[in-house]
Parts: C-alpha cells; sequence; structure tokens
C-alpha cells in the first residue's frame, strides 16, 4: 500500500500501473492480484491506510490540549518544512496525497473518489475543531466560523495545489500568516 500511494503521489494515478506498484513493493503481479481486483480498489484502500497512520500525527497537533490558533500554525509550518525536504528527496512538491488523488481519480473511479472524499472530510474535522474553538475564545473574527473553516481548508488545499503545480515549496512559507489573516486573527 505505500508503494502504491508513493507512486502515485509522486507520478499520479493514471501514470502508474500494476507492474511499477509490483516492482516498488517486491511483490510478483499475481500476488497483488490475489490480494487486490485491481489497482483502483488497491489505490482507495492505501489512501485509508494512510489515513489511519497519519491520523495519530494529526491527533498530536490538534491536541485540545494545545490552543486552537497555535495548532494549526503548527501544522502549516509542519507541512511546509515536509513539502522542503520531499522536494529535496524525490525533486518534487508532492502536494497532499489524498486531495491529488481524489482530484484526479474523482471521474475515473468512484470508489477512489469516494474514499479520498472521506478521508478528506475527516481532514477537514481537525481545522474545524481548531477555528470554532478559536472563535468561541474570541481568537478570531468571523461571522460563520463553520464556513471560515471550510475556507481555511480551501486556501490549504489550494495552496498545496498550486505549490505542486510550480513545484516550489516556498509557495507553502507563508501558510500561517494567510491562515491568520483569513480567519481575522486577533
Amino acid at each position: 500500500m505505500a508503494a502504491t500511494l508513493d507512486l502515485i503521489w509522486e507520478q499520479s494515478y493514471s501514470s502508474v500501473g500494476v507492474d511499477a506498484i509490483c516492482e516498488r513493493a517486491v511483490v510478483k503481479k499475481g500476488s497483488f492480484y490475489h490480494f487486490f481486483k485491481s489497482k483502483a480498489e488497491l489505490a482507495a484502500e492505501a489512501l485509508q491506510s494512510h489515513w489511519e497512520e497519519y491520523k495519530s500525527e494529526m491527533d498530536a497537533i490538534f491536541s485540545p490540549t494545545v490552543p486552537p490558533l497555535k495548532r494549526l500554525t503548527t501544522y502549516f509550518d509542519k507541512v511546509y518544512r515536509h513539502q522542503l525536504q520531499t522536494k529535496e528527496e524525490k525533486g518534487c512538491v508532492c502536494g497532499c496525497p489524498y486531495f491529488e488523488i481524489g482530484t484526479e481519480a474523482a471521474n475515473l473511479d468512484a470508489a477512489i473518489a469516494q474514499k479520498a472524499g472521506s478521508v478528506l472530510q475527516n481532514y477537514f474535522r481537525y481545522f474545524e475543531s481548531a477555528v470554532l474553538e478559536a472563535h468561541a475564545q474570541g481568537q478570531i473574527c468571523v461571522s460563520n466560523p463553520s464556513a471560515a473553516a471550510r475556507w481555511l481548508f480551501n486556501y490549504f488545499e489550494g495552496t498545496l495545489a498550486n505549490s505542486r503545480i510550480h513545484n516550489d515549496p516556498e509557495l507553502l512559507h507563508d501558510l500561517s500568516a494567510g491562515a491568520l489573516q483569513l480567519l481575522g486573527a486577533k
């Protein structure tokens, strides 16, 4: 599953075949088809598996014991550093695997689109909880905190996608500052 997600994230869903996945994972093609009916089934499972592993990191960063705006800025700064490292190691900015795979496969396979959408909704809830709490504590000035959380998530994912398109992690450098401004942080 890790080989699948890595290959698709680095390249694209369409450009990665079962042969490349098997080669990266060091498994025989017959073994692949013993466990998965198709590349699409594996990709959907890989997204879920990755999310289940990543969730513990999100739980730590977005812990209720951390002030809500600090949760967001810590996370955005982590993403920036991670994309810098990814560019250095792989030669490219990969963006968000859930968003990237989900947008590419949305019209190709309903199971992948559904899985990516479900994972992204779970991902969004971390942003929403921080924004709702910041609003309740009077740390931000927005009239509709739920809508502001959605705007923030879209800003985040859009900035990641733009960084991938331009292969420039520096476009992520001011994610935290932009987020705070978008939320009207005091």
